[in-house]
């Protein structure tokens, strides 16, 4: 079985306060994109898990998709597999890659094994992976509360015209970066800037991690002031960063200026 477990952005990013448990509560809407790695899962007579594309950094048995099968496991009494991930989607970048590898795990063990799991058990598990795992099950616009993991579906509309994400060489540790951070009650209400007119979404919706981030890389800082000079309707920090993207009316206006050790995804909207 392969699937294609989706990146995400985010339209704004407010830390809340930290959890007794070390997490922090936040407040995002979470968008799909559509870069995507590439996961297989097939029966096999031991567990082994294979990678290729983008090295992974860390330990292969610390990988969230080999936790998601022994999750799995520990519930539902399933043969072993083989696990091939196909890394594409940029690391460190907070676009949610290794979440969104995490829930296509559990995704594809129930189709494979027909698994009597509903869709909102599989949020519960993929909840206990981390905190924006439990979005990438259902993989549409939502708002999230909570670690990430309380999710509410919201209807956004974007311009028409093209989504740019833009990945600088440079990595950005999501622990490091809340490290940084001192949170603080959210000043606005996220769900109604979201449906204001996205023309206005630069004056009302803002990412916390965007001072601290840009502090420690002031190249992270350069590429959103460019994109804004560039015409980008919004422009913004996804989660921790390190990407930036900016929502374009036209594709003329972003043209082809990034340097080349830059990754690019743009679609259409």
């Amino acid at each position: 079985m392969v699937l294609f477990p989706h990146a995400k952005i985010n339209l704004g990013l407010q830390v809340i306060e930290k959890r007794r448990d070390g997490f922090h509560n936040i407040i995002s809407c979470l968008y799909p994109v559509g870069w995507c790695d590439i996961l297989e899962v097939l029966e096999a007579g031991k567990l082994t898990f294979k990678t290729s594309g983008l090295n992974i950094p860390g330990s292969p048995e610390q990988n969230l998709c080999l936790k998601a099968y022994n999750l799995i496991r520990e519930l539902h009494d399933t043969p072993p597999v083989h696990i091939h991930l196909h890394k594409v989607i940029p690391i460190g970048a907070g676009l949610g890659g290794g979440s969104a590898d995490a829930a296509y795990t559990l995704i594809a063990l129930k189709r494979l094994f027909n698994l009597s799991i509903t869709n909102v058990e599989l949020v519960g598990l993929a909840a206990k992976l981390g905190g924006d795992c439990a979005f990438f099950v259902e993989g549409k616009p939502a708002l999230a509360t909570g670690k990430g993991d309380k999710l509410e579906p919201v209807e956004i509309t974007l311009p028409t015209g093209y989504l740019v994400v833009v990945v600088p060489p440079v990595a950005v540790n999501t622990a490091d970066a809340y490290g940084m951070i001192h949170p603080k009650p959210s000043e606005n209400d996220l769900g109604r800037s979201l449906s204001q007119d996205p023309m206005d979404w630069q004056q009302l919706i803002t990412n916390d991690f965007e001072d601290r981030v840009f502090k420690q890389f002031p190249i992270i800082e350069k590429l959103k002031e460019t994109l804004l000079k560039k015409g980008a309707v919004y422009a913004s920090l996804s989660g921790s960063g390190s990407s930036v993207f900016g929502i374009y009316k036209n594709k003329h206006d972003f043209g082809s200026w990034f340097p080349e050790d830059y990754k690019i995804w743009v679609e259409k909207l």
